[in-house]
């Protein structure tokens, strides 16, 4: 039996354009394809190579934490200075973060990262497995991605 892999990731959103400029101007993914239609409208995202997300303008509310379904989404940068240029450039954007800077996934973790909010109020996380040692963890008894 083979292994499952996460392929790409799908969010429905209450304005495209807003998403999209989000997505590819302030986190740096590419439009790779953009359906136009009324009532048909999405955008498919890729890193370079691969597809790693769509938007799908379907919703007409913001993401609601307190429903089953995606809990966050989260991506891995390749250096603990690479999260903090994202977190620069999401401040300049006006992002919502959940804490202050670069923090642990839990008490004396070498991974951590930042945690905001998209538009529509999706959990976001960019983390990298080492480099956060002596970040502080927000939450002492669970995994700091799990409640915010």
């Amino acid at each position: 039996m083979t292994t499952l892999r996460t392929g790409h990731i799908g969010l429905n959103v209450t304005d495209l354009d807003r998403s999209l400029a989000f997505y590819r101007d302030v986190l740096g993914f590419a439009l790779v394809a953009e359906g136009k239609e009324d009532g048909r409208r999405y955008a498919f995202l890729g890193d370079g190579e691969n597809l790693v997300l769509t938007l799908w303008q379907q919703a007409d509310q913001a993401y609601d934490g307190a429903r089953a379904g995606l809990h966050h989404l989260a991506f891995q940068a390749d250096s603990v200075e690479r999260v903090r240029e994202y977190e620069e450039a999401l401040k300049a954007y006006g992002a919502d973060f959940a804490y202050e800077g670069v923090v642990a996934h839990r008490e004396g973790a070498a991974s951590g990262g930042i945690f905001f909010h998209d538009p529509d109020g999706t959990r976001l996380e960019i983390s990298v497995p080492s480099g956060a040692e002596g970040a502080p963890a927000p939450v002492e008894s669970a995994p700091t991605c799990g409640f915010f």
